[in-house]
């Protein structure tokens, strides 16, 4: 990095001193991050050196031990559980205002619902105290709060802290942003879910969950439906001592962009496709040589992370993220928290089935777990047995159902998918009830004309640009 850039700090520092919105913490983690950024001390990955993980590395999930059916077993080992969901997003890419949690999911339930329920019934079933926190950021702090509210008689602790809030800088001057007057929200950013770690000890509940004899927090998006508390892992991690888990799981051409899991001087990491030197994108994209990628369900020793947190060891890859907001270039730094896994002792992955990764980005994603393919059973969403194909139909919908209230309204009910491989839908379409798609369906309505797939339609390997190929 320029001499020039370095120069810049002193001014930078000062800025950051005069935000009174900071906390101290906040301050030095900020310009912690924005010096290590400035120093340019990437960590340079050779790739001749990269080696495919071997099963001690990233256990196969059915090579683990099953938990025995003795209850008190399940207590012993939810008694040193602490969950913890990422809840800083919004879902402003489905067209939602508030938190992306609180998107309904299934039968009348979000996000929030079935976490809670999902907790609350290992709870009753096993007399336990399993914890919730939340992670919020200051986009979803004060809805969230509102929205914990109605869970105060569940038989679950729910807990919520913020994740740092730290200013965008303005690209050509670098200077904190809101010290040039944007002080709105638009100002400040949070620093991605790397920064749960030293967030979590800030907050006090860290040094609380190890007082009470927690030993391991799971740590996974709050969209991802499949990221339920899973025995076997947590089992198998406090018998071998393993300080981090992640789950990884086989890559699908959908997922060719995802970082994934190599063992590099004798330790485990996590390659991200950022890092990935240009020549070698597309190798890094086949799914021969990396099969497998990062669900982002992460098992970590709460011990571990407050030895790492004290010694400011955690010093993981940041990723720059250039905006332009309101016509000005402003860039901010962030960090993972996949990326952490090389400063932990005895750190391993775990390749799990793909039910462990379900998450809802886009509406397509919504279209899956409303429908016949998945049921609910005790908050948890299961797949339908009667669905052969191991992969999900591949579902691709235009702009005009990128909106879950526009999503919505186009279909009078979900259609059947069991038997579906893909769908491309385009245009002004709308689904009335009890459709049935099967194979390969495309629809698509030509520019200007409104296409109806009438109530209890079984369409079937077909084409539909109008009427007339109904």
């Amino acid at each position: 990095m320029a001499a020039a850039a370095i120069e810049k700090l002193p001014q930078l520092k000062s800025a950051t001193d005069g935000l009174n919105e900071m906390s101290d913490n906040e301050r030095s983690g900020f310009i912690n991050l924005v010096s290590r950024y400035l120093s340019g001390e990437a960590q340079h990955i050779e790739w001749s050196k990269i080696q495919t993980p071997t099963d001690e590395i990233v256990v196969p999930y059915d090579k683990m031990a099953n938990v025995s059916e003795d209850a008190s077993e399940t207590k012993y080992l939810l008694d040193k559980l602490v969950v913890l969901k990422l809840n800083g997003g919004l879902g402003t890419t489905m067209g939602c205002t508030g938190p992306k949690s609180v998107i309904e999911v299934r039968d009348g339930l979000t996000f929030l619902d079935l976490i809670v329920i999902q907790i609350e019934n290992l709870n009753n079933k096993y007399g336990c105290k399993v914890p919730l926190v939340l992670m919020n950021s200051f986009n979803t702090h004060d809805d969230t709060q509102k929205i914990v509210e109605k869970y105060t008689n569940s038989n679950v602790d729910i807990h919520t802290f913020n994740q740092s809030k730290y200013p965008r800088v303005v690209a050509d001057e670098f200077v904190p942003w809101p010290s040039k007057g944007k002080t709105d929200k638009d100002g400040w950013y949070p620093p991605g879910h790397g920064d749960v770690f030293p967030s979590l000890m800030n907050s006090g509940k860290l040094d609380a969950f190890i007082s009470q004899g927690k030993e391991y927090v799971f740590v996974a998006n709050s969209d991802n439906l499949g990221a339920v508390v899973d025995l076997k892992i947590l089992k198998h991690l406090i018998q071998n001592k393993n300080e981090y888990c992640m789950e990884v799981t086989p890559k699908t051409l959908a997922d060719v962009k995802g970082g994934t899991l190599i063992s590099y001087e004798g330790k485990v990491q996590l390659l991200e496709i950022a890092q990935v030197p240009d020549e070698h994108v597309n190798e890094f994209k086949s799914i021969e040589k990396f099969k497998i990628f990062n669900t982002n369900n992460l098992w970590v020793n709460l011990k571990a992370i407050k030895k790492l947190v004290e010694a400011d060891a955690l010093k993981m890859e940041i990723i720059p993220n250039p905006k332009e907001v309101d016509g000005v270039k402003v860039l901010q730094l962030e960090t993972a928290a996949g990326a952490a896994i090389r400063f932990f002792e005895n750190a391993i992955g775990v390749n799990v089935p793909r039910s462990r990764f379900l998450p809802v980005k886009a509406t397509s994603d919504l279209l899956l777990v409303q429908s016949d393919l998945y049921t609910l059973v005790d908050g948890f969403v299961t797949r339908n047995k009667a669905r052969t194909n191991p992969t999900n139909p591949a579902i691709e919908l235009g702009p005009e159902f990128k909106k879950v209230a526009s999503f919505l309204s186009r279909f009078k009910s979900i259609p059947s998918i069991v038997e579906l491989d893909s769908l491309k839908v385009s245009g002004d379409v709308w689904f009335g009830s009890g459709v049935v798609l099967k194979g390969k369906v495309s629809v698509k309505a030509n520019s200007g004309t409104k296409l109806e797939i009438p109530d209890n339609a079984v369409v079937k390997d077909k084409d539909i640009n109008g009427p007339e190929d109904l």
